[in-house]
C-alpha cells in the first residue's frame, strides 16, 4: 500500500491534505517537530532541520509532501528553509521517495500580467530570495535526474484549515465571524487571485498519483480571473447576512504596526502584493487535468460553514 508523508504537518496544506488522504483511506504519515496527530494517521517526530531526523522519517515513504511553515521572519528562513529543502531531497534520495514540495509565489516578485510557471524569478523581498534559493536548489535536483520531484505553486491561501497565516481569516472571516469590522490591506481594488485550500489538495494528490507530472513547476488550480478585496468582503459579509463595511489599513499603518509586533514588521515588504494587481494563471494544471477550481462564491460559503463548525 502506497505511503503518503507529510512534512510540516499541522499547517493548512498538511491539514487539508491528510483530510483528503484519509477520506480516501489511504495510509498517512504526519510528520511534525510537536508530534501533531490526526485520526486515521500515524504520527511521528522530526526537526527537518536534522538530516538523520528527516530520513527517519520519510523512511518507507512513497510519496513525500514537503510543506512545513516556518516562523514568519527572513532571518528564520535564510538559516532554516536550504537546510531543510537539503535534508529533503537527500533523504528521499536515499530511501527513494518522490518529493512534492508545496511553494509559494514570493520568488517572481511584482509581476506585471499573470504569473506562470515560466515567469522568472525577481524576488523583491528578503523572504522572496529566500523561495527563490530553495526552488532553484530543488529545479537543479530535477534537472540533473538527482530525484523525481515536483513544485507544486500556489497563490495566498483561504479555505478549510487556512487559518494560522491567512489573510483573508485574519482579516475578514475571523473579524466578521467576532461582529467586528473586515479590514483589508493598501488597496481594496486591486485584483488578487487565491488558491482553495480544498481545490490545493486534491491537486496535489494528482500530481501524487501521476508520473508524467513529476521533475516539472505546477501552479495549482485557483480561480480566475481573480478577485478584487472589496469583492471578496462583500461576498463573505453576503454570505454571513452582514454589511460590508471594512477598514482600509494603508502602509504606514502597517509601518507602525511593525514597531511594536515583528509579524506585522515582516509582513511589510510583502505589501506589493495588495499594491498592484496579483494574478496567477493555472491554467497548465487545469488543462492537463482537466481540474475546474472553485468558485470564490462557493469557496467563500464552505469556508465560512467550515470555521462555524469549530473543528479546526
Amino acid at each position: 500500500m502506497t505511503v503518503y508523508t507529510i512534512l510540516g504537518a499541522g499547517g493548512s496544506i498538511g491539514n487539508a491534505l491528510a483530510k483528503e488522504l484519509t477520506e480516501q483511506g489511504k495510509k498517512v504519515r504526519l510528520v511534525s517537530r510537536s508530534g501533531y496527530s490526526l485520526p486515521g494517521t500515524r504520527s511521528v517526530c522530526a526537526d527537518l532541520s536534522f538530516l538523520s531526523e528527516t530520513i527517519e522519517a520519510v523512511k518507507g515513504s512513497d510519496i513525500v509532501f514537503l510543506c512545513p511553515g516556518l516562523a514568519y521572519n527572513h532571518k528564520v528562513w535564510e538559516k532554516t528553509w536550504p537546510r531543510i529543502m537539503t535534508n529533503s531531497i537527500e533523504a528521499c534520495k536515499r530511501t527513494n521517495g518522490r518529493l512534492i514540495f508545496f511553494d509559494n509565489v514570493y520568488m517572481y516578485g511584482q509581476v506585471n500580467g499573470k504569473m506562470t510557471e515560466k515567469t522568472p524569478y525577481y524576488p523583491c523581498s528578503k523572504k522572496g530570495e529566500v523561495r527563490a534559493e530553495i526552488a532553484r536548489i530543488l529545479c537543479n535536483e530535477m534537472k540533473t535526474g538527482g530525484i523525481r520531484a515536483s513544485i507544486a505553486r500556489a497563490a495566498d491561501l483561504y479555505g478549510p484549515f487556512a487559518t494560522r497565516n491567512s489573510l483573508p481569516y485574519l482579516m475578514v472571516f475571523k473579524n466578521l465571524l467576532q461582529g467586528k469590522q473586515a479590514q483589508w490591506l493598501v488597496n481594496p481594488q486591486t485584483i488578487h487571485t487565491f488558491s482553495y485550500t480544498t481545490d490545493c489538495a486534491k491537486a496535489m494528490m494528482l500530481l501524487a498519483e501521476n508520473e508524467s507530472s513529476f521533475n516539472q513547476v505546477w501552479h495549482l488550480p485557483s480561480s480566475n480571473p481573480g478577485i478584487s478585496g472589496q469583492t471578496f468582503i462583500e461576498m463573505a459579509a453576503k454570505e454571513l447576512s452582514l454589511k460590508s463595511n471594512f477598514m482600509v489599513l494603508k502602509k504606514w499603518m502597517i509601518a507602525f504596526g511593525g514597531l511594536f509586533d515583528t509579524t506585522i514588521r515582516e509582513s511589510y515588504e510583502m505589501l506589493y502584493q495588495n499594491e498592484f494587481d496579483y494574478e496567477f494563471d493555472s491554467s497548465k494544471f487545469e488543462k492537463h487535468f482537466h481540474f475546474e477550481p472553485t468558485s470564490y462564491s462557493l469557496g467563500i460559503a464552505e469556508t465560512i460553514n467550515f470555521l462555524k463548525s469549530g473543528i479546526y
